[in-house]
This record gives C-alpha cells, sequence and structure tokens, in this order.
C-alpha cells in the first residue's frame, strides 16, 4: 500500500488490527519518506530506523499471535528532541548536551511505546526550546515545507514538519510558551496544549541535574501534533493520566478523550480577541481569523461576542517566569565556560542582569492574567484568537522587525500564546485559512480551566465545517511524493 502518508493514526491503528497491513509495511513507507523529505526539510534530528523497525516487528508479532498490540499499534511517532529517550541522543538542540544519550525514557515516551507506537526518531528543536522558531547551534535548521525561505515555527519545529508532510501521522511537541501551537500554525497542522499536569512530565524539566533542561516547570505541557482533531484526541487518551514523577500531574480525566471528539457546539457562546487590546496583528491574518469566526457563527450556530480579557501585557512577565524557572547559575556556567556555543538570544537572555524584583513581579504578573482570565471565561464556553500574530517569516530570524505597520521586538509576533502557559488551560491551534501567498494560518481555541473537552469538541466542528486537508505543502509536489 502506497497511500500510509494519507491515513490518520486512527485507520493505521485499524488496518494493522485487520491485518490490511502491517505495522513494518506502515513504519518502512514512513522511513523512506523520511529519508527523502529530509534532504530539504531537516525534519529529524537523529533518525532511528533500525529501531523503528525492530519495535515494528514485535507488534507484527503480537498480531500474528492474537496478542494486544496496544492502542497505537504500530502508528509511526517523533519525538521532540526535548523529550527524554532512552538510549537514543537527546540533543535539546544545545552544543552541551551534542553527546547526552538519557538513561530512561521521558513518560510520555515510555507510554507511547507500552501502546506499541513506533518511534522514528527525534525531531528538531531550537536549545532547549527558548525560542519560537526551529533552528539551533547542533543541527541543520527545520524549514517550512509550505516555502523552504520561511520559518515552520518553534519550537516544535520538526514535529509539525513530520506531520504536515505525512512522515508520521502524529508526533510529540511541548509548549512553554506556544511551542505546540506556533509551529502548528505556520506549519499548518492540528496541535493541542491540554490542560496544565493532564500530561506528566519527567525527566523533562523535572530532572535538576541537566541546566537548560530543566527549566519552564511551571509553564511547560507536553501534547500532540495532528493531522486531524482525532489524532490528537487518542495520543492524548494514551499519555495523560498522573505519575508520581511529576508533582503537578492530575488524576486521571473524568471523560472519555477520543469519545469528545463531537462536532455539536450549537448554542455555545464564543469571545472572540482579535489582539487583546495591545497586540499588532498582520491585516490577513485578521481577515482570515474573521473569516473563521463567521463560521463558528453561521454554519455552527455559535454566538460570536468580540472582547478581551484586560489585562496588561505580560511579555515582559513572561520572560522573567521563564527565567526564575531555569538553572541561571548552571546555564550562564555553561555559557562562560564555552564562549560562543551557546544560541545568541539565549545567552543575551540568561545574562541580562534579572533583580528578584523583576522575578517577584512575574508571579504577580501572573496572578493578574490568571485573574483576568477566570472572570473572562465566566462570559463564554470558549475563547477564540489567531494563534499568531504574523504568518511565517523568513528562516534564521526570531520574529518579524514589523507587524501591521508597527515595530515590534522579535518575540511580539507570540503574544497570543504565552498567556494561556501562564494560566495553564487547555488551548488548541487549528488550520483556519491561507494567505494569498498560500501560507497557513492558525486559529487558537481556549478552553475554561480543566475544560479539555470543549476545546477538542470546538476543534473537531470547526474541523468539519472547515476541513483543511484538501491542500498539501508545495515540497511534496517538488519531491513527487502523494
Amino acid at each position: 500500500m502506497s497511500e500510509f502518508s494519507k491515513l490518520s493514526a486512527v485507520e493505521i491503528v485499524k488496518g494493522i488490527k485487520k491485518k490490511d497491513f502491517s505495522a513494518t509495511e506502515v513504519t518502512k513507507a514512513s522511513i523512506s519518506r523520511m529519508e527523502i523529505l529530509d534532504k530539504e526539510l531537516h525534519t529529524y534530528c537523529t533518525p532511528t530506523p533500525e529501531l523503528a523497525l525492530k519495535a515494528a516487528g514485535v507488534v507484527d508479532k503480537k498480531i500474528s499471535n492474537n496478542e494486544d498490540p496496544g492502542p497505537l499499534a504500530g502508528v509511526p511517532v517523533g519525538i521532540k528532541d526535548l523529550v527524554s529517550t532512552k538510549g537514543i541522543k537527546t540533543v535539546s538542540g544545545s552544543y552541551f548536551y551534542k553527546d547526552f544519550i538519557p538513561e530512561e525514557d521521558d513518560v510520555c515516551v515510555e507510554r507511547l511505546k507500552n501502546a506499541g507506537a513506533i518511534v522514528l526518531g527525534k525531531t528538531n528543536a531550537p536549545e532547549f526550546g527558548y525560542s519560537g522558531v526551529g533552528h539551533n547551534p547542533v543541527f541543520e535548521t527545520t524549514r517550512n515545507p509550505w516555502n523552504t525561505d520561511l520559518t515552520p515555527g518553534g519550537s516544535s519545529a520538526g514535529s509539525c514538519a513530520s506531520v504536515v508532510t505525512g512522515i508520521s501521522p502524529f508526533a510529540i511537541a511541548s509548549d512553554g510558551g506556544g511551542s505546540i501551537r506556533i509551529p502548528s500554525s505556520l506549519s499548518g497542522t492540528y496541535g493541542m496544549k491540554a490542560s496544565m499536569g493532564r500530561v506528566p512530565l519527567y525527566p523533562g524539566c523535572r530532572d535538576e541535574r541537566y541546566p537548560g533542561v530543566s527549566s519552564w516547570e511551571s509553564i511547560e505541557h507536553i501534547g500532540p501534533v495532528s493531522n486531524t482533531v482525532k489524532d490528537a484526541a487518542l495520543m492524548l487518551s494514551v499519555i495523560s493520566g498522573p505519575d508520581d514523577r511529576d508533582r503537578h500531574s492530575l488524576p486521571k480525566a473524568d471523560f472519555n478523550w477520543v469519545d469528545s471528539v463531537r462536532t455539536d457546539i450549537k448554542g455555545c457562546k464564543i469571545g472572540l480577541s482579535m489582539d487583546w487590546g495591545y497586540a499588532a496583528v498582520d491585516q490577513e491574518v485578521r481577515e482570515i481569523i474573521l473569516k473563521a469566526a463567521k463560521i463558528f457563527e453561521k454554519d455552527l450556530g455559535c454566538e460570536i461576542i468580540e472582547d478581551n480579557p484586560g489585562w496588561k501585557n505580560p511579555y515582559n512577565d513572561f520572560w522573567a517566569l521563564v527565567i526564575l524557572e531555569s538553572d541561571l547559575k548552571g546555564m550562564r556556567k555553561l555559557d562562560m565556560d564555552n564562549p560562543g556555543k551557546m544560541s545568541p538570544h539565549l545567552s543575551g537572555l540568561i545574562n541580562r542582569p534579572w533583580t528578584a524584583e523583576d522575578l517577584t513581579n512575574a508571579t504577580i504578573g501572573r496572578k493578574h492574567v490568571v485573574n483576568c482570565m477566570w472572570k473572562f471565561m465566566r462570559k463564554y464556553d470558549f475563547i477564540i484568537t489567531p494563534t499568531l500574530a504574523c504568518p511565517a517569516f523568513a528562516i534564521h530570524t526570531q520574529g518579524p522587525e514589523k507587524i501591521d505597520g508597527r515595530m515590534v521586538d522579535p518575540f511580539e509576533w507570540l503574544h497570543f500564546t504565552f498567556p494561556i502557559n501562564m494560566t495553564g488551560q487547555p488551548a488548541a491551534s487549528i488550520p483556519a485559512g491561507y494567505t494569498k501567498k498560500g501560507l497557513p494560518v492558525g486559529l487558537q481555541i481556549i478552553g475554561k480551566h480543566l475544560d479539555d473537552p470543549m476545546v477538542l469538541r470546538a476543534s473537531a466542528a470547526f474541523e468539519k465545517a472547515s476541513p483543511w486537508l484538501t491542500r498539501r505543502p508545495p515540497i511534496l509536489q517538488k519531491l513527487s511524493l502523494k
């Protein structure tokens, strides 16, 4: 079968269990596709084809012996290079960890393997995730499949590029300030950050031995990027649930993840914020998001009200929170002992003269955002925003200099994502449309505290009303791939 790249994870599991095709066949197809695409896209920084084929053989043997192969039997998956993998290099995009091989899997990887998923390798990411784009000092830069001169976004750059080009139907991503949603928006995939604590993390962000790796503790999320909402729900059903290695992890959800993918949201009241009241937003992005809002209103029977939560711009507080949760002493030592080896923007961030007041102001600022948000959310079933303030921009830059004619700081295009890490709410980016140049633009759907099912329902309803898989990245046609 030559069309594995167009199958969803749900369809792959079904086909393998029915013996329509084997896990080995699917895995070989994914490896072949990766080898062709990565000559141009640099999606996987550490591919593991031999290990993948060995794991696929185990699934096939279970099938032949009539044993349960698991709920993800034979589904290829990419693992972001910030996420630990036992026996496989986990470089975190950093010179300092270029030869690091973890002694244990992250909780999510452990659960994926136990469910029968096939790990294809590690997907590329910026250094320690401290960036919204996909370049680092160690590996070739991941490129956008819609235009290889542009960034695919980050920090889960390789994961999204893998999914949208059909190397894997879904991939593991992480999100400390938007890093699931950012590349989903710029690359045209679906990406969901479940509520803080739904998916436990360890050792990533939790193991104090590794400066840089041990950052972002109270704002980091692990989650799926996928081509369909149902595939994301399927992955979340496997990787979610409590674990004693993560003090933030929540009890088992009182809902079924896959069953939450229902499409009736008629009568929902939706808050629409186009700019949080202060952000510069590209005009084409505005137009696409407003058209998407009309779909919710006219096609799906929802009420749309333009509104803003009323917080002060938390941009500086967010970065201070990141610093507060980083091993500043350890990272500064790495930088000092190895001059020129750290990404310049990261070196600049950690070596700023941060004060105690900067850090305590940030915790107060987070409380301000959280309190504004719960009051705001009480008026609505969910809220929608642009995922990002602009479409994809030139590779090897941290952000555009101007948005909608306004001069902006390099990271201000991320205004819509990072506040939702400060609050810990569930949020997803869903493909909403395309610019005149054919670049994808994402719509962000934000649910109330712990209301992950609402985000899935709203996402699935929009997916049904406005399917996005009818368009494929130009790189596929260029390389004669289906």
